[in-house]
């Protein structure tokens, strides 16, 4: 009796956070789970590098300030020839991306 008591309580409760608070903690699920995210950097209209099985992106943080930095870092498998799959030799490397000069996107894969 205790565990559907416990369920119905953590329902509520997240029910009962603001939008904000259900975002972060969506957010805080996914950094634990991972995502399967791909990232396409442009030069102008057209896809120059991919990076595709990304599980996060982070921003980095001063080591003494703990300051955001104005880049995002992470893992992911080069997809050298931009198929959008992964083939065989591609292999899962670390990336960093500049806020400041640096168009891309980060989305969910549809695969």
């Amino acid at each position: 009796m205790r565990k559907p008591m416990f369920v119905l309580a953590a329902a509520l409760a997240v029910t009962a956070c603001t939008q904000e608070r259900q975002n972060q903690l969506k957010r805080e699920i996914q950094n634990w789970t991972g995502t399967n995210g791909v990232l396409e950097v442009y030069a102008g209209d057209k896809v120059v590098k991919r990076f595709l099985r990304i599980d996060k992106m982070s921003t980095a943080l001063g080591t003494d300030d703990n300051s955001p930095r104005s880049y995002r870092f992470g893992y992911g498998v080069l997809d050298e020839n931009l198929n959008g799959t992964v083939d065989p030799g591609e292999k899962r490397v670390y990336f960093e991306i500049s806020d400041f000069a640096t168009n891309y996107i980060f989305f969910e894969s549809p695969r």
